[in-house]
């Protein structure tokens, strides 16, 4: 089995992104499960709204893998936060870095207005949680780069067999630290990896006995 993790680049200003820090460890893991062996190819993408779909989906096509995982920085959260929904909109706060700032517009036009993660969430977040990593489920992907990918890697593998998803991670403790202002929550990359590695396993394993998703409590009051 091939799995692909990206990673962006480092954006608004920063010196690292987690996620690429996370996906360029894992690069050549290979994740086994009692069925199963998972090869990792980790893909860097550009924070980018005109260039990152086309990165990835190069990636997808090179590797052909059966499990896609993209991974973006959250400031701010204080999980690992598997992602329920992305949406068929662009809403930057900030610009991308090229300098694009959409506002209000389609990620595809013409495309539905959202698409479910096709990963296992739920028994991804219970088996980091049994693992003792802080796991959640988000309905909120945002409207930056990250829920662009999101959106337009759903749409590219829409009823096929590939499953794919997206997941937020904190920051490093290392950007945490130049911040001003009160204390976000950070991770270091070896926790956020291991995390990640065994939500991937409860992947491979759900693959290899044509599990369904679990049937339990993930969503939010507000």
């Amino acid at each position: 089995m091939n799995i692909v993790v990206t990673g962006f680049e480092p954006f608004g200003g920063e010196q690292l992104n987690p996620s690429w820090e996370v996906a360029r460890r894992m690069d050549g893991l290979q994740i086994q499960s009692a069925h199963l062996t998972a090869h990792v190819t980790a893909v860097k993408l550009p924070c980018s709204f005109s260039a990152s779909l086309g990165v990835l989906q190069q990636a997808i096509q090179t590797y052909q893998p059966e499990v896609v995982l993209a991974l973006g920085q959250a400031d701010g959260r204080s999980d690992i936060s598997v992602e329920r929904v992305a949406i068929n909109v662009c809403d930057a706060r900030i610009a991308d870095n090229e300098g694009q700032q959409p506002i209000d517009v389609p990620v595809i036009q013409g495309a539905p207005a959202a698409y479910f993660s096709t990963l296992p969430i739920k028994t991804m977040v219970q088996a980091m949680r049994a693992c003792g990593f802080a796991a959640g489920i988000s309905q909120t992907a945002g409207t930056f780069v990250c829920n662009q990918v999101f959106f337009g890697m759903q749409h590219a593998l829409a009823g096929g067999q590939v499953l794919s998803g997206f997941v937020h991670i904190p920051l490093l403790p290392e950007q945490a630290a130049q911040r001003s202002g009160a204390s976000l929550p950070s991770m270091s990359v070896e926790v956020l990896q291991e995390g990640l590695v065994c939500a991937l396993k409860a992947v491979i394993e759900s693959i290899g006995h044509h599990r369904a998703d679990l049937k339990i409590s993930g969503g939010t009051l507000n």
